[in-house]
Parts: structure tokens; sequence; C-alpha cells
């Protein structure tokens, strides 16, 4: 069972249900190992000054294969709410398949996790866990990190974790509607806009979640695997730390 009681210090929309952990839980740990008993709609949230990190327990009824498009639904929520608090004409961009960034520097990114399941059945659960950093905690210059970004260094004022974690619930909401009434290409769209500007390339996201990548003028595709991605440690994530790198 969770560890920590269900609490109602953030507002959230309607069908989500909030677990807050210490300074010292994992969010994304902690709803992966409770999901069953957690259930869908489920926001784990942990009370950091210095980060926005929360997870999310999704129960998808399409088989596993498809499902975990997911990731890209939670990630485009992600990128609408920074754009929604961000300073004007702050670039907020994805490098794929996870990695957040403002301007070019590094502020968090997300990751999927899921129980054993065949491909051609829905999951019991997906869990979708996102982290971003809010203050930086290294010392000098943030001139000097140009490659790490915090969101107040980059301007963005009064917006603290729990405002975030509040806005991308609803965020997350709209996506998954869209998803419904539009179809995935929806949130593929909202996706691909954000990731990093190629030259000479187009991109789109197969029905497993595989990225597409056709160049110009070359009839070849290249094709850019999910799973093996998702699996692997987040090239994002500094297992050091347990924040951003």
């Amino acid at each position: 069972m969770p560890s920590e009681p269900r609490v109602n210090s953030l507002s959230l929309p309607p069908g989500f249900n909030l677990v807050t952990l210490r300074e010292v839980g994992d969010a994304f740990a902690h709803a992966k190992q409770h999901a069953v008993e957690l259930g869908a709609g489920t926001l784990v949230y942990v009370g950091r000054f210095d980060l926005a990190e929360f997870a999310v327990v999704l129960e998808p009824d399409e088989p596993l294969r498809t499902a975990r498009r997911a990731f890209y639904a939670g990630l485009a929520a992600m990128g609408d709410t920074l754009a929604a608090h961000a300073p004007p004409e702050k670039a907020i961009q994805f490098t794929w398949p996870g990695s957040v960034q403002i301007d070019g520097g590094l502020v968090g990114g997300a990751q999927l996790g899921w129980p054993s399941t065949q491909e051609d059945e829905p999951p019991p659960w997906l869990v979708f866990g996102g982290m971003v950093r809010t203050v930086s905690m290294a010392e000098g210059d943030p001139g000097l990190r140009p490659l790490s970004a915090a969101l107040e260094d980059e301007g963005f004022d009064d917006t603290g974790a729990g405002r975030l974690v509040e806005s991308f619930a609803r965020h997350l909401m709209v996506q998954v509607d869209g998803w419904r009434e539009h179809g995935f290409k929806a949130v593929a769209r909202d996706y691909l806009t954000r990731l990093v500007p190629e030259h000479g390339v187009s991109r789109s996201i197969d029905d497993n979640g595989d990225l597409l990548v056709r160049h110009v003028g070359k009839p070849d595709i290249e094709r850019h695997k999910l799973i093996p991605t998702l699996l692997a440690q987040p090239a994002w994530l500094d297992p050091a730390t347990g924040g951003p790198r």
C-alpha cells in the first residue's frame, strides 16, 4: 500500500487523486510500485524546493504496443505547461524522446513505465513520470552552465513546483481529450512541433511510438526505436542527484 496518505494540497482537475511524498521520495518509482492499488488518475507528487517531480498512473484501453504513445501526450502537456508560464519568446523544446529544454538549456524530462504485458493486450497500467528543475542548486553564475537551465534563472517568476503540477494535470486532460476526439495525430503534432529543429528532415511517430525521420531527397527512413530508449536510463536524468543533469 502507499507509504503516504492522500492529501489535498494541490488543486487538481476532477478525476485526479493526489498522493504527496516527502522530499526524499521518488514519484516515478512509487507510482510504479503501487500502480494497481492507486488506480488511474493518481498523481504522485514529491514536495521538493528545487524540482517539480510528479508521476501519473494511467489505465489505457488499447494494446500496450500503441498505448506507450501516452509518453508523447505527457510530454506535450509538459511543453504546454511550461509555455503557459514562460516569459515571452522563450523556446520550449524537446530532444527525442524525453528531454525538455528552455532556450537550449536542459530543464527536465520524462519517462514511462509499464508492467510485463503482451504487446497486443491492454496493460493494467502505465506510469508517466516528469521532472522540471525550478531552482538551480549549483553554485556560481548560471551563465557558466549553458547546458542546464532552471525556471527561476529563465524568468519564470512565482512558478513553484505545486503550481506547475496543477497546470500539468489540466494540460494532460486536454491532450487526452484531443487524442480521444481526433486520434493520436493531434498529440503527435503538439509533440513534434517542439522537437529541436533539424534542417532538411520531416518527422512522424509510428503506431508503436517509434520516431520516423525522412531526409529530403532520400528514400530511406530512419527509425528511432522507443522501447529500448525508455527501458534505458533517461539521458536527461542524473542518477547521482536524482534530478536533471
